[in-house]
């Protein structure tokens, strides 16, 4: 059974979920993870390797848990949080802990083993935010989540088990601590401005230019000023809102064909690295429709953290995201 945590000298809350040890890949050192189209339980026609799925997209129908469908969500079968458990908190003198409630769940993008977000249709790529966005509203349903995070993990240094494209997402009854920095930080300016940080920010780069990756009327593709680790790239929607599911289903086509670009640049510029992408949108249970501003973060894995980094929380960036930009920019497509 999972537990969170709570750090009693920084407030900081993890998950010990021991029951994802029994993972065969636990412990083990880094290396690609190879799975034929035999063995992989995300293929076609392998749906009763999974849980049954709580959403799928069969576009010419079919039975649930079968072949035909495009997009596919299944409860992960390691989860790090459990949906039957009950929110219970205790606190033993220090320490406070409660019960590892919440929801993992696993997107598979597509039937096809061998895609890659670089390779895929927009129409298929909007499929997918179709159905995170549609999970989203599900699981907020909820009383007990307080936020749900979606992320992707591409590649074994990445933290991908299974080639087989696919995204998660996990729904907590806490605010995470970065989420809650960054909202922090966000309600902090606006109340020192009355203006959103990230709309002044995609103002001062357009107007800039030197960490701009690319720009359209929806979107702005940039290289953060600050940018923690090599070829970091954000992409920020130009129309302010501060939640994803807020975003109008008629802008997907935009911000696919927007991911679509930017994984075919850093492919082609970097050589095909593994890379974690993650979903920054504000919590459904506050009110921060004024100051905070959703966006997506990707980030290849070039460089290990290390002791520097954790002993001190700055980051050292190799690459400036001046050059970042630069190199991102003369890709042809």
């Amino acid at each position: 059974m999972s537990e969170l945590r709570k750090d009693p000298i920084t407030g900081r809350w993890v998950i010990v979920a021991p029951d994802r040890g029994k993972r065969p890949t636990d412990f083990r050192l880094e290396r690609p993870t190879v799975t034929g189209r035999g063995q992989c339980p995300f293929c076609e026609g392998h749906e009763h390797m999974t849980p049954p799925e709580v959403l799928a997209y069969r576009p010419h129908g079919g039975m649930p848990n079968g072949p035909g469908w495009d997009v596919r969500v299944v409860p992960n079968k390691f989860a790090a949080l459990e949906v039957e458990e009950a929110l219970d908190s205790k606190t033993e003198g220090l320490f406070e802990r409660m019960n590892g409630v919440g929801s993992h769940e696993v997107l598979i993008e597509t039937p096809r083993h061998d895609e890659t977000l670089a390779r895929m249709s927009v129409a298929q790529i909007e499929r997918v935010l179709r159905a995170f966005r549609d999970r989203v509203v599900a699981l907020e349903g909820d009383p007990r989540f307080q936020y749900v995070v979606f992320f992707k993990n591409h590649g074994a240094t990445a933290g991908a088990t299974l080639e087989h494209p696919h995204a998660q997402l996990i729904a907590l009854p806490i605010v995470p601590g970065f989420v809650r920095e960054e909202l922090d930080g966000a309600g902090r300016y606006f109340d020192a401005v009355t203006r959103c940080v990230f709309c002044d920010l995609i103002r001062q780069e357009t107007d800039a230019q030197e960490r701009v990756i690319e720009s359209t009327a929806d979107f702005l593709v940039v290289s953060p000023y600050a940018s923690r680790f090599p070829f970091e790239t954000w992409l920020l929607p130009k129309r302010h809102a501060a939640r994803f599911v807020e975003y109008p289903e008629s802008g997907f086509e935009h911000l696919a064909r927007a991911l679509k670009r930017t994984a075919t640049r850093i492919d082609r510029a970097l050589g095909g690295p593994d890379y974690n992408l993650i979903v920054h949108s504000s919590p459904s249970s506050e009110d921060t429709a004024e100051f905070y501003h959703w966006h997506i973060e990707l980030i290849p894995k070039l460089a290990r953290v290390a002791g520097f980094e954790w002993g001190t929380g700055f980051y050292i960036n190799h690459t400036s995201p001046e050059d970042a930009a630069r190199a991102l920019r003369s890709v042809s497509l």
